[in-house]
């Protein structure tokens, strides 16, 4: 892999996560090595309303920035619900869910192989192969009795008859 080429993919798999955070889903990377001339890869990522399209393009052009990683170009700025952010050799779709039945994008990156870019859990710890000894319980202690608090005894009244 050229290092142009790990770069875009460093790109996609942050605006991936970044999307996901922002609960855009279902979120996919695309490779496209060999299939198209535009870019190396795509990210696709659909979202609810205008309002989330408007944060998640905001969250990730932000902190793409702060990486170093600058958006050269920006498409559908007056679109309420498609955007596609042109970072060289990466695209990030973000579309509403009538954009996405209208246009039907994922149909168009089927036959592209997709990338993995969620972060696997970390394997759980193995056990020790070494048994501890058993030990023995300890002695129980008898319990310790407690006296009863000792109430003033009640005055007995007599009737008079």
């Amino acid at each position: 892999m050229t290092d142009n080429r790990n770069k875009f993919r460093k790109i996609a798999v942050a605006a991936a996560r970044i999307g996901d955070a922002k609960k855009a889903e279902p979120v996919a990377v695309y490779d496209l090595a060999g299939t198209s001339p535009l870019a190396d890869y795509a990210v696709l990522m659909m979202v609810e309303s205008a309002p989330q399209l408007e944060a998640v393009e905001e969250d990730i052009v932000h902190k793409l920035k702060q990486e170093g990683v600058f958006c050269l170009h920006k498409d559908g700025m007056r679109s309420r619900s498609w955007k596609v952010l042109d970072y060289g050799g990466t695209l990030v779709h973000i579309y509403d869910t009538k954009a996405a039945e209208f246009y039907a994008i994922d149909k168009v990156y089927a036959g592209c192989k997709q990338v993995q870019w969620e972060e696997k859990p970390a394997p759980a710890p193995k056990e020790p192969a070494v048994k501890k000894a058993a030990r023995k319980p300890a002695a129980k202690k008898p319990a310790a009795r407690k006296t009863a608090a000792k109430k003033p005894a009640a005055k007995k009244t007599s009737k008079k008859k």
